[in-house]
């Protein structure tokens, strides 16, 4: 079942792993979906983005403004512009800047192969303080939420904030710590069991992705900012205050209890 009003979409990377996901799950909630994958032809956007409810932007971060410039002057109210990045705040002023229509910035807090057990959930950021890309941005969450996904408003800012933490910081934070870690001479012959975790955590974002964490920390404007607070709880932690710190970090399972 599908609440949501949008029965049309053209998806913009429909090739690309987060393009395909949705766009089998859109097909299968009975939506008319339109791919739209490079060369992007005049004739190829026109077709797709006539008539369509929702232009859905499927895309990496340092390709939006780009992909933007040329889908960009296809496409007329009250048709959605949409993104899925994990960063917000540029892509969705990108958005604004070339569209006058509703704006609705989301991310997908998951990959095209979500962990067993893990709730998959997708912020959604209105562009404008209108009743029109509220609307929209309600609309979008009705047809995230139909397709099994948990969707949660959020502002650009907000959205930034966190994921400066989550992504941004989680990758440099990662690669200062193997880095230093390499520098201790016979150190893979003591390998632990909780290291070792970590070294599994780390591998994909250190091997594969790689480029990805880059970009995506290049273009957060609160990365910075997150770089120096976990170097101002280092500093703690090089004094000594290991408890303040454990007490602070306990936060995460604040709702168990043992």
């Amino acid at each position: 079942m599908n609440p949501s009003g949008i029965q049309t979409i053209a998806i913009v990377g429909a090739k690309g792993q987060m393009g395909t996901l949705f766009s089998r799950d859109f097909a299968a909630l009975g939506c008319a979906v339109s791919p739209l994958d490079r060369p992007l032809t005049d004739q190829s956007i026109r077709a797709a983005l006539t008539g369509c409810d929702l232009l859905l932007l499927c895309v990496p971060v340092t390709a939006m403004d780009a992909v933007l410039d040329r889908v960009a002057p296809h496409l007329a109210p009250p048709a959605i512009l949409c993104d899925v990045g994990s960063v917000k705040m540029l892509p969705v002023k990108a958005m604004l800047d070339r569209y006058d229509g509703p704006v609705v910035g989301t991310h997908p807090l998951f990959g095209p192969v979500i962990p067993e057990g893990f709730e998959p959930r997708v912020a959604v950021v209105p562009g404008r303080d209108t009743d029109a890309d509220t609307d929209a941005a309600r609309a979008v969450a009705d047809l995230f939420s139909a397709c099994g996904y948990t969707s949660f408003p959020s502002t650009a800012e907000e959205h930034d904030k966190a994921m400066a933490i989550i992504q941004g910081l989680n990758f440099t934070s990662t690669v200062a710590f193997l880095a230093a870690a390499r520098d201790v001479d016979s150190i893979e012959n003591y390998v632990t069991p909780s290291f070792q975790r970590r070294l599994d955590a780390a591998r994909k974002m250190l091997t594969t992705d790689t480029e990805l964490f880059e970009a995506i920390s290049e273009a957060n404007p609160f990365l910075q900012e997150s770089n120096r607070k976990f170097m101002s709880y280092l500093s703690l932690a090089a004094g000594g205050d290991l408890d303040l710190l454990a007490e602070r970090a306990q936060w995460w399972w604040r709702n168990e209890s043992y």
